[in-house]
């Protein structure tokens, strides 16, 4: 019986280990592909950080319960820490602030924000997965239109 209770305890720590590691691939030194990110529209807003402009590089660093993503910006570097618990937790946001649920579940991790600069809550989803060995942030924004428009920003992993 002890036997039994041991190997019964061994599987579990396996596939406990082998769910961080499938967790756990988004971690490392991602650059922009060039070659699948369209530039954006002539006139299309490239600052102000609402979506506009190519995406830059950026570090990531996955634990079971947190994901860090660490970027260089026009304004300097920005650190955004998310724990993946799938609870709401507040997160500054420059001027405001944001309510943000983050959770890992099939090999994505999702992160909803809302934020409410004054003209009532808008919510932004941001979907992280891998397509072979590209990590493809989805985004979705509400749109100006009533609508919800999705961007796809593809990423390779830098040599580190």
């Amino acid at each position: 019986m002890k036997r039994a209770v041991a190997v019964v305890g061994a599987v579990a720590m396996l596939l406990v280990a082998a769910s961080a590691f499938a967790q756990g691939n988004f971690s490392g030194k991602w650059a922009p592909d060039a070659d699948k990110n369209p530039a954006p529209a002539a006139g299309a807003g490239g600052g102000g950080g609402r979506g506009g402009g190519a995406p830059g590089p950026m570090t990531i660093t996955q634990t079971a319960t947190t994901l860090t993503i660490e970027r260089e910006t026009p304004n300097g570097p920005q650190k955004q820490e998310y724990t993946l618990d799938g609870a709401e937790h507040t997160m500054p946001m420059g001027q405001v602030e944001a309510k943000v649920t983050a959770k890992s579940a099939g090999g994505t991790i999702t992160i909803t924000r809302t934020v409410d600069r004054g003209q009532g809550p808008a919510t932004t989803t941001i979907v992280y997965s891998m397509e072979g060995a590209n990590l493809v942030v989805a985004t979705t924004n509400p749109g100006r239109g009533g609508g919800e428009p999705t961007t796809n920003k593809v990423y390779y992993k830098k040599a580190m």
